[in-house]
């Protein structure tokens, strides 16, 4: 069973139950679920992600001191802590009385801050594109199993909505980074014998095309060691992944021929999906980097269509 089938028995069978036996008063205040960090919160946990940080437990988002102040946070703390500490065969850990822990009572406010920079998750277009894709990934994840008064839920709805030019800007850095480190570096570094900085090009270009893939598909990339995992479940095209599999696990030189072969594919693939969706011109030649200045210029607002093109996180 996934972590987060645990969570949500555990949280049905212990954690609501005690939530309206002791704190009814703040349970139209609260929002309690499973999401943030940890591979449970997107689904990708298997037998080796119980080795550390996974347990039964859940969270419990509470607003500010202004409507539960310290002494209630406490006491919910410590009823969360009374809780039975073995579920399904795993053990909830001791909460770090130094806070800092995944699970239990969090403040609406450090769950954001931490991920946005916002207590309140409030972004500018310009705050979207400081933070980097796998912290709002982490803030929209999971699942809410309760929030009678919606605000904990509408903060992650309203960052799961990444604006338009902040989403054009990082798609055409992807591009971008695309075109130079796979069309344009890659073949050079090969004919010169540069086999580790040909590598180096591969990787780039692979996460620059996995990036490009969930931007062109409205969603958020997760951090690095889930995204191809990630990319294999986009509705996106029959064998893209497979082709990035490939390219991040060939040889080099051997297959670098093939390889060149893929890395045009999987421009083509990104460019014609962008274009269907309306993100840029068609770039019959499949060119990555003009592809970058087609998305660019479909920027509305000019200070950010003005800046450099090779955007990075």
């Amino acid at each position: 069973m996934k972590g987060l089938d645990i969570s949500r028995s555990y949280y049905f069978e212990y954690g609501e139950p005690m939530l309206e036996r002791e704190f009814p008063e703040i349970i139209p205040v609260i929002a309690a679920g499973l999401c943030g960090s940890g591979s449970e919160c997107f689904g990708y946990d298997d037998v080796i992600s119980t080795d550390h940080d996974f347990d039964p437990g859940f969270c419990i988002f509470i607003p500010g001191e202004e409507v539960i102040d310290r002494r209630t946070a406490f006491l919910l703390e410590r009823a969360y802590a009374s809780l039975p500490r073995e579920y399904m065969g795993f053990r909830r850990p001791p909460l770090d009385p130094a806070g800092g822990s995944r699970r239990g009572v969090i403040r609406y406010s450090d769950f954001f801050l931490q991920r946005t920079g916002d207590p309140d998750g409030r972004l500018s277009v310009s705050g979207f594109l400081r933070v980097p894709d796998h912290y709002l990934a982490e803030a929209v994840n999971g699942e809410i199993f309760r929030d009678d008064c919606g605000v904990f839920s509408d903060i992650r709805a309203r960052l799961a909505d990444c604006p338009r030019d902040a989403r054009l800007k990082k798609l055409a850095g992807a591009l971008f980074t695309m075109g130079q480190a796979g069309q344009y570096n890659y073949p050079r570094c090969l004919a010169r014998g540069e086999y580790a900085a040909a590598r180096l090009s591969l990787f780039r270009f692979a996460e620059g095309a996995i990036h490009a893939a969930f931007l062109v598909s409205r969603r958020y990339m997760p951090y690095y060691k889930w995204a191809p995992r990630a990319l294999r479940e986009l509705d996106f095209a029959e064998g893209f992944s497979g082709a990035i599999e490939t390219l991040l696990t060939s040889g080099c030189p051997a297959g670098s021929e093939n390889n060149t072969d893929l890395i045009e594919s999987v421009c083509r693939t990104v460019i014609d999906r962008a274009a269907a969706a309306g993100d840029c011109d068609p770039v019959p030649d499949g060119g990555a980097e003009r592809a970058a200045y087609s998305v660019n210029d479909r920027i509305s607002d000019p200070n950010i269509r003005n800046t450099s093109v090779a955007f990075t996180e």
